[in-house]
């Protein structure tokens, strides 16, 4: 889905109103994500007031973040909100029951935090926009994983999806089987689709920043780690080279030493 696409959902049929910014799309969509089943129709009625109290300029992002999570759930351990740029952004953390994982054939843990990130594509699976779709994903690659290659379980620690949500694969302080040298020591950061060519929707790479960062607040990273992408440290074309030129511009992105 498009940006021009995103507006014409909330837009169509309002004459004369001029194009929202990316952060203030983004505003609206992680407002979306944060309401609960309940507040449903009052939270797209609230979306639909805040963009046409933007498009006219009438109201601040900073006023809509206030309204639209006024009464939101509080945040638990599967809800991460953090701040940047101004602007809330919320993600849901999927538990591996929740995507139906099976159940590892072996476990092994290190000590945390982890040292080092390493960034991934799946290439296939493609890009999942729900969740649903992003859930039969993390299931096939967790089935390629286990048949195909006789790993003890998904390969990954994590995987972000472009339905803005993270996935627990093996998840924090497990060994993983992503990067040779590495996998006792870093987190194996997935995101689903093929990146060769295009990059990922910006609210994905968005949410992957995001998840490093909380991966820092929460202990489970260490502040001065490094970040590769799978392709530095063994022969392969991971994560593609669209999102690897993008990683190199983050800012603990490093050459192998």
């Amino acid at each position: 889905m498009t940006r021009s696409d995103t507006q014409s959902d909330y837009l169509q049929g309002i004459p004369m109103i001029r194009k929202l910014t990316t952060n203030e799309l983004l505003t609206v969509k992680t407002a979306t994500t944060a309401r609960t089943a309940p507040n449903a129709i009052l939270s797209q009625l609230l979306i639909s007031l805040s963009v046409l109290l933007l498009a006219y300029g009438s109201i601040t992002t900073t006023s809509v973040n206030a309204m639209l999570f006024a009464d939101a759930a509080p945040v638990d351990s599967e809800t991460a909100i953090s701040t940047g740029s101004g602007v809330a952004r919320a993600w849901r953390l999927i538990k591996r029951s929740e995507w139906e994982a099976r159940e590892p054939s072996d476990t092994v843990n290190f000590t945390g935090p982890a040292p080092y990130v390493i960034i991934h594509h799946s290439y296939n699976p493609g890009v999942c926009l729900t969740e649903d779709a992003c859930k039969a994903s993390m299931r096939s690659v967790q089935n390629f994983h286990m048949d195909e290659h006789g790993w003890a379980d998904i390969g990954y620690s994590f995987a972000i999806g472009a339905d803005g949500n993270v996935y627990e694969a093996r998840g924090y302080n497990v060994v993983g089987a992503h990067a040779p040298n590495y996998n006792s020591q870093s987190i194996g950061l997935l995101l689903i689709g093929n990146f060769v060519e295009k990059l990922p929707p910006a609210p994905m790479l968005q949410v992957a920043q995001d998840f490093i960062k909380y991966s820092i607040e929460t202990g489970q990273l260490r502040k001065d780690y490094i970040l590769y992408g799978h392709r530095q440290v063994r022969d392969t074309e991971c994560p593609g080279a669209a999102l690897y030129a993008e990683i190199q511009k983050w800012k603990h992105w490093r050459e192998v030493a």
